[in-house]
């Protein structure tokens, strides 16, 4: 029997004057139906210097994220070097390679896309956005970026808002995570 393809998120951060900030929405779809509209996609961790949010299966991600919690503990929070072992792990370890999930993990000066297939992307912009409604998130982010003098969470809530109007898998309930 197949089951319907579990959709849910759009997760964006934004590195703006010194400031990060990651939003992500709360909706959670099985199929065709909304299971849950404000689950909780972010995390804080090391000492509340690094957020971390997620798109895809929930006990896939969780798993990710205290792997990733580990590394930062192991390297004493370098981001850049555990968001790359995380990477090599999640890449090599047969039980990892099976979790469909992908992170954000940024702090105020770096952010990285840390997928299954083993990549770690730190984009030139310093925008990031992964889900069903990333490329609508991350589209209007650019724009906000270029144009406005907004801050990294007014570029957020802006750019979560208009992905929310047009992706049919992510909602208006949205959670938003600062580190300066």
């Amino acid at each position: 029997m197949a089951y319907p393809e579990i959709r849910s998120t759009t997760v964006l951060g934004i590195i703006r004057d010194g400031k990060a900030a990651l939003g992500a929405d709360g909706q959670v779809t099985l199929g065709a139906t909304v299971m849950k509209q404000s689950a909780k996609k972010l995390r804080k961790l090391y000492n509340n210097s690094v957020m971390v949010g997620f798109a895809g299966a929930t006990a896939d991600a969780f798993t990710l994220m205290q792997r990733f919690d580990e590394k930062l503990e192991q390297h004493r929070g370098n981001l850049s070097r555990s968001a790359i072992e995380l990477a090599k792990d999640w890449r090599t370890d047969r039980y990892l390679r099976r979790l469909e999930a992908m992170l954000i993990a940024m702090n105020n000066t770096n952010a990285f896309i840390v997928s299954g297939t083993g990549d770690v992307i730190e984009p030139d912009d310093q925008i990031v956005a992964i889900g069903s409604g990333s490329m609508y998130a991350l589209s209007a982010a650019r724009a906000l970026v270029g144009n406005t003098e907004l801050s990294a969470k007014e570029v957020v809530e802006k750019s979560m808002a208009i992905a929310g109007d047009i992706c049919i898998y992510t909602n208006h309930h949205v959670t938003i995570e600062e580190v300066e």
